[in-house]
């Protein structure tokens, strides 16, 4: 009986290990394959990339982008019109008389979806090269050279007429480059670094780029299938951008002078601290969506005879005008021969000028295909979502339950896909995702199929002594969520504070006091976190941020004073709601500010049982300090020279050269008055340029002149600030100094009294 209960015991020992082997595998491999799923999905291998672009092509076969009426036309060289009015290349004089044609009948732009990159060799005066005989016949070679020159008169006709030039881009280094039309502003990154660059380009003749009302790049860049889906805005070469054709032609027909480029970093784009690559693109009234390159898909419709106006009709004059009038025309081919045939979503053998064609009609109708940038981010919780809800429930409801979840979310991927893109125009990839979820069940369900019901009972109940060790395995993988300690990086620190604040407290019962504090530190909150910035702690009245941690904010200092003068500007309703509704017996509040930028140790900090994440260093302090002095010189908001150093293009003047509390080394501290668009006001340069010759005359000794300088500036400070605390303390300063003169080394530097 001894040896049964002891081979008993032995068989449940060895029983007890092959569960707990097995519960991790059931674990393990589904989650491997989830892991290295959602691993592939965010590298985005050719091979996901091409299957979700066939996917987006069968939507659009299925429906394809309705033919709106726009107006919007193509002047098609087909073989009709090469056969009827003669082969291409044409001459000049008659590619003049097309433009010339257009024009009377009233179109908006004239677009060439073509290139005039050489002179026209029929030009009378070049005959006499192509004809020797010609040469010995002197009156014949005069009256030639006297003829006009056919470039001439195209580069006339196009001058005369709303004309946007076409050139093309290509792989190799060229002497010429394209002639750009247009300005170009930027919000956020610079757009530069996500745009396609090539070494050359094939372009016109100077003198048509020149006649032309803009200028524009017909180059499309097709996928790796060669299918033309996405085409791009912009192009660059070096640091030059230069706009598509369509773009060049939408803002000649929206009478714009530059382009707005918007990307990440700029207000409004969610990036997270990253350079996710342009987001918008803004021509005249028209925002358009645009991928991290600056491209927009193309939503097909197919081929629409309508498009389509043979040059022939426009030569012959047998056109209806009403086709033409305050109509958008571009100039190509269809012709087979002149191999301007491209492939698209629904269209095999689409002309070149087509394409544009139907991108310029999705910029008008405001219709857009878009690949949102949150789009991976939500095809990778879906993914996980799933993949882990069936690694979880597999084992517990068995295979049939588990089918049902498969499929439901299967079907829920295609089905939401669908949806999106029907619609809301939203291209959501099903196929990958759904693979992936199938191939999660499959691995879990042959697991499943190797273990009988026996040993799925026993894993069950086993399942309860592993949940704890799951969750420290959890931990174990992040060990730095537990971890003292940080890094040490240049960040910009703010501190603002109420002035007097124990002077307004007193007229607060408590519960009043924490509404007065709530409603004041949320507009604040609200300010700092809109840019970037992270809430270290509230000290009473007091409000401590810092940027650059703990994502990676490149433009933290210049974020920071943004920052600083929103908080000022939010003030002010905050003053005419709190007389309002909190206490109408109060007068408006005052804040001070303190901005620095420097190295500073941030990271986790405090015990072993309790630690926050925050920031120390000397940096940090002499920000406190500079919002202190806020107080002092009446300003309200005062940086350090760290922070002036990049943000020079704001208004800024500077205060002192100040020793604080606790630093043996003086630095220069300045006040920030207003935005870069405050600095280019010719009333605020005068006043900036009185008030550094003011700083000059005072660090030099020249007291009269200083005080007359005070003068001449306190009369034009009304439209900006009240300036009236700081240059009275000047006032008393210098006079203090004109009896008691300091020492002859003096810089200038003064102490501070209080911290």
């Amino acid at each position: 009986m001894f040896c049964d209960v002891a081979e008993m015991v032995t068989k449940s020992s060895f029983a007890n290990k092959s569960q707990k082997i097995y519960s991790w595998l059931r674990f393990l491999i589904p989650a491997v394959v989830l892991v290295l799923g959602v691993f592939l999905h965010i590298q985005q291998p050719p091979i996901i990339e091409d299957i979700e672009l066939k996917t987006f092509d069968f939507y659009q076969r299925i429906k394809p982008r309705a033919f709106l009426e726009t107006s919007v036309r193509i002047i098609d060289l087909d073989d009709e019109t090469l056969s009827r009015i003669g082969q291409w290349p044409w001459s000049r004089t008659r590619v003049a008389e097309l433009v010339e044609k257009l024009d009377h009948l009233g179109a908006a732009v004239i677009s060439f979806d073509i290139v005039f990159a050489e002179p026209d060799r029929t030009t009378p005066a070049r005959i006499i090269d192509q004809i020797p005989e010609i040469s010995s016949q002197p009156d014949i070679a005069i009256l030639l050279h006297r003829l006009p020159d056919n470039d001439d008169l195209l580069a006339n006709a196009i001058k005369k007429s709303t004309v946007v030039t076409g050139f093309s881009w290509i792989p190799t280094e060229t002497d010429t480059l394209p002639a750009v039309r247009s300005g170009f502003g930027f919000a956020g990154d610079d757009p530069t670094s996500f745009l396609f660059e090539f070494p050359g380009a094939v372009t016109n003749l100077q003198k048509f780029s020149q006649a032309a009302d803009g200028n524009g790049s017909f180059t499309v860049i097709p996928e790796r299938d060669g299918i033309i889906r996405r085409i791009p805005l912009f192009f660059k070469h070096q640091k030059q951008i230069y706009p598509s054709l369509v773009a060049s032609t939408l803002r000649v027909l929206e009478n714009a002078s530059t382009f707005i480029i918007k990307s990440s970093g700029a207000s409004g784009t969610l990036s997270f601290g990253e350079q996710t690559g342009i987001s918008e693109v803004k021509i005249g009234s028209h925002r358009i969506p645009t991928d991290q390159n600056g491209r927009i898909w193309l939503y097909d419709t197919g081929y629409r005879p309508e498009r389509f106006i043979p040059a022939w009709q426009i030569m012959k004059g047998t056109v209806d005008p009403t086709l033409i009038r305050d109509h958008v025309v571009l100039i190509g081919t269809s012709a087979a021969g002149l191999k301007d045939i491209r492939s698209t979503p629904l269209n095999p053998v689409a002309p070149g000028v087509e394409i544009n064609a139907q991108l310029t009609e999705q910029i008008l109708t405001g219709i857009y295909l878009n690949r949102p940038d949150w789009s991976l981010g939500a095809e990778m919780i879906y993914m996980i979502v799933f993949g882990l809800a069936l690694i979880f429930l597999l084992p517990r409801f068995g295979a049939l339950l588990s089918a049902m979840i498969g499929f439901i979310s299967i079907a829920a991927a295609i089905l939401l896909s669908w949806y999106m893109f029907s619609a809301h125009h939203l291209l959501l990839a099903p196929v990958y995702p759904s693979f992936l979820i199938l191939l999660i069940y499959l691995s879990t369900s042959l697991l499943n199929y190797l273990k009988t019901e026996s040993e799925r009972s026993h894993f069950r109940n086993a399942f309860s002594r592993y949940l704890a060790p799951s969750v420290v395995e959890t931990l174990s993988k992040n060990p730095d969520r537990l971890r003292l300690g940080g890094e040490l990086k240049e960040m910009t620190f703010l501190f603002a504070d109420i002035r007097h604040f124990t002077t307004i407290s007193e007229n607060f019962h408590p519960e009043e006091l924490t509404r007065f504090m709530n409603s004041f530190l949320t507009p604040m909150t609200d300010t700092i976190l809109q840019h970037q910035g992270t809430i270290d702690k509230y000290m009473g009245d007091c409000i401590m941020a810092f940027w650059n941690a703990p994502l990676d904010d490149p433009q933290h200092a210049r974020h920071a004073c943004h920052t600083a003068l929103d908080m000022c500007q939010r003030l002010q309703q905050f003053n005419t709601d709190f007389t309002k509704t909190i206490h109408s017996k109060l007068s408006s509040i005052e804040i001070g500010i303190g901005v620095n930028t420097g190295e500073c140790c941030v990271g986790n900090f405090g015990s072993d049982q309790r630690f926050d994440y925050s920031v120390i260093g000397d940096e940090v302090n002499l920000a406190s300090r500079l919002e202190s002095q806020s107080k002092t010189y009446g300003i309200n908001i005062v940086v350090g020279q760290n922070t002036y150093a990049h943000i020079q293009d704001y208004a800024t003047i500077e205060l002192d050269l100040l020793q604080v509390q606790g630093k043996s080394i003086p630095i220069h501290i300045y006040g920030l008055i207003g935005p870069p668009s405050l600095n280019l006001e010719p009333y605020f340069s005068d006043f900036h340029n009185l008030h550094k010759r003011f700083i000059e005359a005072y660090r030099g000794k020249d007291w009269d002149v200083a005080l007359d300088l005070i003068h001449k500036i306190n009369i034009r400070t009304k439209p900006f600030g009240n300036f009236e605390l700081f240059y009275r303390l000047y006032q008393d300063r210098i006079r203090y100094y004109q009896e008691h003169p300091p020492k002859p080394d003096w810089k200038g530097v003064f102490t501070a009294q209080t911290k």
